[in-house]
């Protein structure tokens, strides 16, 4: 794995950094609210951030989404990313490519998915879906959302088709989330258990990359504070427990990290990565956590003020942890696929 991204990834990431620092404001976050900043999600189109992921890959993708997650940004780059512009580009039929693709990248239109399925809804053989996903993210800003059916096919739904509703849902996270309400919806088909599958590898992947930086807008929080608060004349930095404590948070951060960047790396080379995607995902829920709960705890009382910045990196710590599968799911999911490829072929492991 070549751990240095390209040129033009690079550029991205940097260019990102720099809307996400200036337009992510605290100020900006809270007037949101637990909706959406249209401001700034208008910035990142029209700098060509969204259409660039065609360019740059999953892997460029995480490194924009590390960005996002270090300032909390509220849009949805990373469900129109990973349900829209990546699934359509690569599973899509040129009619679809032609007609989506644009659309999708100038912001036009906004994707989400109803992921994980759970078997909850089913296609008819029309083509008409009927079911229920409880909680969808960005649902409420979404134009188009990738469904999968019981058999695990992919569709498109339009929001605003017969048949779709979508009730607003408030999460621990402000994600512009909604319930998703299927009644004989028509759909167009996307593709069948493989495109699924190779979806579901993506989203976790992505998702763990923008955990990355959740985890890392934490520390870096946390470490600027224990920096110049002063305790017994003294900054709270130069304790020995404190130190410990940030230290293990980095670690884990950089397990999130590059775990990630493993995942996105194979799928963009077309190489086995599903149990990649689960190691990615099963470090953004299982460490995210210990390291969002590390960044409040060294805050003191201040990481008890829902109002302070920091709370909102464990909000969304404690989202993305359970997100697309929590930790004791996803082990589960990676053991019995490891024990699938240790079994003998055509006998019992």
């Amino acid at each position: 794995m070549d751990f240095h991204p390209t040129d033009e990834q690079a550029e991205a990431a940097a260019l990102a950094a720099r809307i996400f620092r200036d337009l992510a404001t605290h100020e900006r976050l809270a007037a949101a609210g637990t909706g959406s900043d249209a401001e700034l999600w208008k910035a990142l189109t029209a700098a060509g951030l969204t259409a660039a992921v065609e360019d740059v890959g999953l892997l460029g993708l995480v490194l924009l989404l590390e960005e996002q997650g270090r300032t909390t940004a509220q849009v949805p780059y990373a469900a129109t990313c990973v349900y829209g512009i990546l699934p359509v580009a690569a599973h899509g039929s040129a009619g679809q490519r032609a007609r989506l693709l644009p659309a999708l990248g100038s912001g036009e239109a906004i994707a989400t998915g109803a992921f994980p399925a759970r078997g909850r809804i089913t296609a008819s053989p029309d083509g008409r879906l009927t079911g229920t996903a409880p909680v969808v993210p960005w649902l409420r800003d979404a134009t188009h959302v990738l469904v999968p059916d019981a058999d695990r096919a992919l569709w498109l739904v339009r929001t605003d088709a017969p048949g779709v509703g979508t009730p607003r849902v408030e999460t621990t996270a402000p994600w512009s989330a909604g319930s998703l309400v299927l009644a004989g919806a028509e759909a167009e088909r996307l593709g069948g258990a493989a495109a699924h599958d190779a979806v579901l590898a993506s989203a976790r992947t992505a998702f763990a990359g923008l955990q990355a930086g959740v985890c890392a807008g934490s520390l870096a929080r946390a470490v600027e504070y224990t920096s110049t608060r002063e305790q017994f004349g003294r900054p709270l930095s130069t304790n020995q427990g404190v130190m410990l404590r940030a230290a293990d948070a980095h670690m884990d951060t950089e397990a999130i990290r590059v775990t990630a960047y493993e995942a996105a790396w194979r799928i963009d080379e077309g190489l086995p990565a599903r149990e990649h995607a689960l190691t990615a995902a099963w470090w953004a829920s299982e460490a995210g956590k210990r390291v969002v709960h590390a960044g409040q705890h060294l805050h003191g009382g201040m990481g008890a003020d829902l109002d302070h910045p920091v709370h909102r990196h464990f909000l969304w710590g404690r989202q993305l942890d359970a997100y697309l599968g929590c930790g004791s799911e996803l082990l589960a999911e990676l053991g019995a696929l490891l024990s699938d490829h240790a079994a003998p072929e055509g006998g019992q492991a």
